[in-house]
């Protein structure tokens, strides 16, 4: 799947949003990528998953660790596509942390998966989580890129779509998104 293939797919499926948002970094936006509608019909998500698996094969991976809940659909796809365990890590207390008894082997390598990436805070805290439990992180697969892959997260990264969107801090916004009202609609 190309990186045009898979932006159709998030347009034809209204995933892609025009307008004023705020993101989870807290940084402001003209578009977002609300993937859950993309992500809702499992052809798509097949495809998906199917392509990102296709890039990260190579990594030999043995489980697939992904932050709730943005990247809970697509990790777990990946994750059947090779074949592989999958495991997340969820909020508590405002912190991502291993619950439902997850654990990994010394060592384990292991595949971080997301939906999209802006400033990659929820791929590090899960990164953190792996490692500090003994295991490896070998790679890293997002569907979106939205840094347009300047972030480095110390291991190999592969993403459907990799774009440069520009981002704001809510005190220095353009004066086109200074005039139209912001929404927050990911996730909190």
């Amino acid at each position: 799947m190309t990186s045009a293939e898979a932006l159709d797919l998030f347009r034809s499926t209204g995933a892609l949003l025009e307008g004023h948002f705020i993101l989870r970094s807290g940084l402001h936006s003209r578009q977002f990528f609300q993937c859950a509608q993309a992500l809702q019909q499992m052809p798509i998500v097949e495809r998906f998953g199917a392509a990102l698996a296709a890039q990260a094969r190579s990594l030999q991976a043995v489980t697939v660790v992904s932050p709730a809940m943005g990247g809970l659909v697509i990790g777990q796809e990946v994750a059947r596509q090779l074949g592989l365990r999958f495991i997340f890590a969820e909020k508590e207390d405002g912190r991502l942390v291993l619950r439902r008894g997850f654990q990994f082997q010394p060592g384990e390598r292991c595949l971080v998966v997301e939906d999209v990436v802006t400033k990659g805070g929820r791929v590090q805290e899960t990164m953190e989580i792996v490692r500090n439990h003994g295991a490896t992180v070998v790679g890293v697969a997002m569907l979106v890129d939205r840094s347009d892959g300047s972030l480095d997260f110390g291991a190999p990264a592969c993403s459907l779509i990799r774009l440069n969107v520009e981002t704001f801090p809510a005190d220095r916004l353009p004066a086109d998104l200074a005039s139209i009202p912001a929404v927050k609609p990911g996730s909190k």
